[in-house]
C-alpha cells in the first residue's frame, strides 16, 4: 500500500560511513521501496557529531564498513540509539554477539559445520609456523577475531609463513586471531552468500576472487553473480539460520532483520562448511536479485509494526 500522507511518513536512517570512496554500495536501491510503504531514508554516518536518533521511526545498519578501526566507539553509538528508544536493527544484543567470530562456535556446538578453526588471543614471536602443524595443513589462512572485508587475512604457505612471519605475527602482536586450512574451492569455485530477511531466504550470489587471490570482496576485484542456490546449499544454510533460532539470542533479540550466510563447499565432500554469519553490516547486493530490495523493504516494515512503532 502506498502512503501518500506526509504527515504520516516514517524517517528511517541508515547508518553508513563517512567516506564511501572505493566502496561499492547500493542501498539506495531500497528507498524506492521504502518510499512506497511510507517511508522516507536519510542515510547518516556512524560517527555522528550529534543526531536526535528519537526523530527516527527506526535505525538499520548498513554499510558501516570501517567500524574494525574503533569497535568501542561504534558499539557507543548503538548504544546511544538503543537508549534513544528507536528500533536498531539488528539489534545492539545481537551486535554484540556478532561482532565477534568466537560466536562461529557457538554455531558449531549446535551441529553447524564449520571450516576446521584454530582460535588465538594473540602470536608470540615465532608462533606462526605452529598453527600449520596444529591444523596438519601446509597452507592456512589467518583472519583476525574482529574484523571486516578481509582486512588483516593473510593466506600463507610454510615457505611464505617463513618469509612473512615477522609481518604476520607484528600484525597479531595484539589483536585475537583465527587460523584455518585454506580451502582450495575459495578459488576453484567461490563463496556462497545466502541473504534472509526477517528469517526468510530472499536471494543468493556467489563470489569468486581474481586470479591470484583468495578474497572474494568487490572491493579486492572479486566478481559477484546471483545463482539460484541448489536445494543442498538452502538446506545448509537454512540450518545455519535454525540453529541462530535456537540459541538464547533468540529469545533476547528474535529473529535479525537481515542476516548473510557465507558458506563454501567442503573440502571434506560432506557438504558446504559455514565461514560466516553476517549480522552487522553485511552487502546485500539489491542490484544483482530482482525484488530483493522490495523484500527488504516489506521485511523492514512489518518488523517495525510489531514492534509497536508503526
Amino acid at each position: 500500500m502506498t502512503h501518500d500522507n506526509t504527515s504520516t511518513r516514517r524517517r528511517c536512517a541508515f547508518l553508513t560511513l563517512a567516506d564511501p570512496t572505493g566502496f561499492v554500495i547500493d542501498d539506495d536501491l531500497a528507498r524506492e521501496p521504502l518510499a512506497a510503504l511510507g517511508w522516507d531514508v536519510q542515510s547518516v554516518p556512524w560517527r555522528p557529531a550529534a543526531v536526535d536518533w528519537s526523530l527516527y521511526d527506526a535505525v538499520v545498519i548498513r554499510s558501516t564498513w570501517d567500524y574494525t578501526d574503533d569497535p568501542e566507539a561504534f558499539m557507543q553509538t548503538l548504544a546511544q540509539i538503543e537508549r534513544s528508544g528507536v528500533p536498531l536493527f539488528n539489534s545492539l544484543e545481537t551486535v554484540r554477539w556478532n561482532l565477534r567470530k568466537t560466536y562461529l562456535r557457538e554455531l558449531a556446538a549446535l551441529g553447524v559445520a564449520l571450516v576446521p578453526t584454530l582460535w588465538r588471543e594473540r602470536l608470540q614471536p615465532g608462533g606462526l609456523g605452529a598453527l600449520f602443524t596444529a591444523l596438519g595443513v601446509d597452507e592456512i589462512v589467518v583472519k583476525p577475531v574482529v574484523g571486516a572485508n578481509a582486512s588483516g587475512a593473510f593466506r600463507l604457505d610454510r615457505a611464505g609463513a617463513r618469509a612473512r612471519a615477522s609481518e604476520v605475527e607484528a600484525w597479531y602482536a595484539d589483536r585475537a586471531l583465527m587460523a584455518q586450512p585454506f580451502v582450495p574451492a575459495v578459488t576453484a569455485e567461490g563463496e556462497f552468500s545466502l541473504f534472509y530477511f526477517n528469517g526468510a531466504c530472499s536471494h543468493a550470489v556467489l563470489k569468486t576472487p581474481k586470479p591470484a587471490d583468495f578474497r572474494v570482496q568487490e572491493e579486492h576485484g572479486g566478481e559477484i553473480r546471483a545463482i539460484n542456490p541448489a536445494a543442498a546449499l538452502r538446506a545448509a544454510g537454512d540450518r545455519v539460520m535454525a540453529a541462530l533460532a535456537a540459541r538464547p539470542l533468540r529469545a533476547l533479540a528474535g529473529t535479525p532483520l537481515y542476516a548473510r550466510v557465507d558458506l563454501v563447499r567442503a573440502s571434506d565432500g560432506s557438504g558446504f562448511w559455514l565461514m560466516e554469519l553476517e549480522l552487522i553490516e553485511p552487502a546485500l547486493y539489491f542490484r544483482l536479485a530482482t525484488g530483493a530490495a522490495a523484500r527488504f523493504a516489506a521485511a523492514l516494515d512489518r518488523v517495525v509494526a510489531s514492534s509497536g512503532r508503526d
